[in-house]
């Protein structure tokens, strides 16, 4: 039984690849890769010759079952992608559904993420964050998709985006999601690497002031706008009532005075749920 390498490739330096990935790549019967011409670029400037084969969304459901035949033969696969880690926003996860099935092992090789590399220079603070790839492409399904994102309590939310639709899109996020602070990194490791911080609005009007900004691929960091907190959304002020006589061990009367401290209800609001209490006693 052979074994599968899932192998992160640069996403824009040559120079960002391990030396295990290479040693593997080397090493491996068979590489997949999503577009044998633009891989082949990589590969021939790592001197590796090994056999190409593609794999891409629309072959990956048919060409999966073959190359599960091959890794039962005995033969060692490394699956690649254009750019990145394989299976994120990339073909891939179909072949290592399969191979778990199959009880065929799997390693992953890690390296570079353009999720991740935009998360550690974006400035903010990420305890968690939701990854979501490439939003819808009409304007009414991808509105549609942030109110959704927006309603969630995931403050941190990243997108994929193409040069094409960077402006589009964000002009979507600012009128959904009312103008958050984002992060916008295009050509990430590249030469012309470029990053702009700052709220929505203001991000659109400096890439329409850059006339190249149709140029390289785009990540998108929005920290969402904190909720507004809703009455509905938090204790009611009977149920506040009744943990102020439970931990206090106090009265009703003495519960009422301090819970009007917290001022989420108003001094006669938590006199009516007190009345209403006492009523269900």
């Amino acid at each position: 039984m052979g074994n599968l390498y899932v192998i992160a490739t640069p996403i824009g330096n040559k120079d960002d690849i391990s030396k295990r990935a290479i040693e593997l790549l080397k090493s491996s019967d068979i590489i997949l890769c999503e577009d044998t011409r633009n891989s082949s670029n990589l590969l021939n400037m790592l001197n590796i010759k090994n056999k190409l084969v593609s794999y891409h969304k629309f072959n990956e459901e048919e060409r999966s079952r073959e190359i599960i035949n091959i890794l039962k033969e005995g033969k060692n696969i490394s699956l690649i992608t254009d750019a990145g880690t394989p299976c994120i926003s990339d073909p891939g996860s179909i072949l290592v559904k399969k191979c778990i099935d199959e009880n065929i092992d799997i390693y992953g090789i890690p390296g570079s993420s353009a999720v991740i590399t935009a998360l550690s220079v974006s400035g903010l603070t990420i305890s968690n964050f939701a990854f979501y790839g490439f939003l819808e492409r009409k304007k009414n399904s991808q509105q549609d998709h942030l109110k959704i994102i927006n309603e969630n309590d995931i403050e941190i939310v990243v997108f994929y985006e193409s040069p094409k639709r960077i402006i589009e899109t964000l002009i979507n996020i600012n009128e959904v999601m009312n103008n958050p602070y984002i992060v916008v990194l295009n050509d990430l490791t590249k030469k012309f690497e470029r990053k702009y911080y700052g709220y929505t609005k203001d991000v659109i009007k400096e890439l329409e002031d850059n006339e190249n900004h149709e140029l390289g691929e785009y990540v998108i960091i929005v920290s969402k706008n904190k909720k507004e907190i809703k009455k509905e959304d938090i204790l009611t002020p009977e149920s506040i009532l009744i943990n102020i006589i439970v931990k206090e061990k106090c009265s009703m009367k003495d519960a009422v005075k301090k819970a009007t401290e917290n001022k989420l209800y108003s001094k006669n609001e938590y006199y009516d749920a007190s009345i209403r209490l006492k009523n269900l006693l």
